[in-house]
């Protein structure tokens, strides 16, 4: 935004010091803080070049069968972990995603892969980079779970995608987009008057009303709609199964990568189940190289082969190795914690062999 609308913004170094400052009171009185939002510019380098196309407990042990389809042995899972538990609808899991997967290519809830070039004259790639660098560091003060940083962000893109916007409601947006996501997510969800504060009360909680009022009638108040988080879940269990790795360190690393995602506009025109398997791709192979990362079991649960995956799976190795947004570093720091297993601290080998994108019968 521009710089009047900065003047009045907390820097990430004087939110350093009020947190330093409280902690030295030992104040018993824990207050919520304001955090960043940078300055909306046209920085270079902050996030990948314009593309015009196109956490928990250890895990319990699946029971796994063998049956033959076309004469192809494939690992079916017979069922999720806790496959007891009525609630986890095991019996229809496998239509259950189905469906999900034709829910996430309808036109309705997919974003325009170009609508920056095509719909946007004041918003930039680096102006959207920014504002989710920014949710990042929001949902992490609320505490909110990841289900609605991830809704919150596919709101914003599409509706991005059809309205075009000045840069100084794109904070507006942001926020407005959160407290809806809050409210479809979240068991308590922060009020309108929490949304206020974090902008440093750059907007009134009428604006920010009247903003929601336009993005659900935009949805036409469909709220509901399949993530990458969504895919993630099941890829990542299927994944554990066959990997000799830590399965809470491979689970936080895909979460790590899928947020990395979120920031890069070249992204936007791959589906969230295509960037819920490269992540489980690229997890893998950072966590053991010289194993190929994909299997039959991945595949079934998929859908994808290797070679459907290559050019989402390059796109996050750009980001995880810093190629790419390497100014955006609210992600990054978050998963430094210790209780993330500092995963965002891993790099994987910078070329990834052509022969793990071949589609071979495995």
């Amino acid at each position: 935004m521009g710089e009047k609308e900065n003047c009045g913004r907390v820097t990430r170094a004087a939110k350093k010091r009020a947190a330093a400052a409280m902690a030295s009171e030992q104040s018993p009185v824990s207050k919520k803080q304001r955090v960043v939002f940078g300055e909306l510019t046209n920085l270079a380098n902050v996030v990948a070049k314009r593309c015009s196309s196109d956490l928990g407990g250890p895990q319990k042990p699946k029971t796994k069968s063998k049956i033959k389809v076309q004469n192809q042995q494939l690992v079916v899972f017979e069922a999720e972990s806790n496959a007891d538990d009525p609630q986890m609808c095991s019996p229809y899991a496998s239509d259950i995603y189905e469906y999900l997967h034709s829910m996430e290519m309808e036109e309705k809830r997919r974003p325009l892969p170009d609508y920056i070039e095509k719909i946007q004259k004041d918003v930039t790639t680096n102006m959207r980079g920014v504002l989710v660098d920014w949710l990042v560091e929001v949902a992490e003060e609320y505490h909110l779970v990841s289900d609605t940083l991830y809704l919150t962000v596919s709101y914003i893109d599409r509706f991005l995608s059809s309205n075009a916007l000045n840069r100084q409601k794109l904070q507006l947006l942001g926020v407005s987009s959160m407290l809806i996501a809050s409210k479809y997510e979240e068991i308590t969800p922060p009020h309108v008057e929490d949304f206020c504060y974090i902008t440093d009360n750059t907007y009134t909680k009428e604006e920010v009303v009247k903003m929601e009022t336009d993005i659900l009638k935009f949805l036409k108040f469909e709220m509901g709609n399949p993530t990458i988080k969504t895919f993630l879940r099941r890829f990542t269990r299927a994944a554990q199964d066959d990997c000799n790795s830590q399965s809470l360190q491979l689970e936080f690393l895909g979460c790590y990568l899928a947020e990395l995602s979120l920031l890069d506009y070249s992204c936007v025109r791959f589906l969230p189940s295509v960037i819920a398997a490269s992540v489980i791709f690229l997890s893998k192979f950072t966590i053991e190289p010289k194993t190929h990362p994909w299997s039959s079991a991945l595949q079934q649960q998929s859908k994808y082969r290797p070679s459907d995956l290559k050019d989402c799976v390059l796109a996050i190795q750009d980001l995880q190795l810093s190629r790419k947004g390497a100014a955006l570093v609210a992600i990054r720091d978050k998963y430094k914690q210790h209780k993330f297993k500092f995963v965002s601290t891993l790099m994987c080998p910078s070329e990834i062999p052509s022969i793990f994108f071949e589609d071979t019968k495995r």
